[in-house]
């Protein structure tokens, strides 16, 4: 995508079920369960699809949150823009890296606690043109998850 989004190499962004599944965008597996309201202990997930989608939706839970709370202690960010498109780039990085130096120096009353993951995989061995492959990675992720069940909670 020359003017397009720019995805790094071996990165991927989530996406909603209207996004197709393609190298670079995950997204969620179409006609299956997905809000975290449709599961409960009574009403765990079926499949490995239903349990990628879970997790799915847990993690753009987790990321809507984060950008909350950018939001709310910077307040700039939550308004409508009147800079040119590269200040206002440079503006969400710098909220971004003092939002992080606030939360390396001290107590943050929009994080009850921090918590820190070691990266599993580099990549994710997909070519940046082959959507088929990327759906079958997708897939092997959903089926890997639900084979673990067992190890972790859900």
């Amino acid at each position: 995508m020359p003017d397009g989004l720019q995805i790094p190499e071996g990165k991927f962004y989530i996406g909603d079920a209207g996004y197709a599944c393609r190298p670079g965008i995950l997204p969620s597996f179409r006609k299956t369960r997905y809000h975290l309201n449709e599961f409960s202990a009574k009403h765990r997930p079926q499949n490995a699809k239903e349990l990628f989608n879970m997790r799915h939706s847990s993690l753009r839970v987790t990321i809507e949150r984060a950008f909350a709370a950018l939001k709310n202690r910077f307040k700039v960010l939550d308004q409508k823009p009147f800079h040119t498109i590269d200040t206002q780039v440079k503006l969400a990085l710098a909220c971004c890296i003092l939002h992080n130096w606030i939360l390396g120096w001290g107590e943050d009353e929009f994080f009850e606690e921090v918590v820190t993951f070691d990266e599993v995989e580099t990549g994710h061995g997909v070519d940046a043109d082959d959507n088929d492959a990327w759906k079958e990675k997708r897939q092997e992720w959903a089926d890997a998850m639900w084979e673990a069940r067992g190890n972790t909670t859900i």
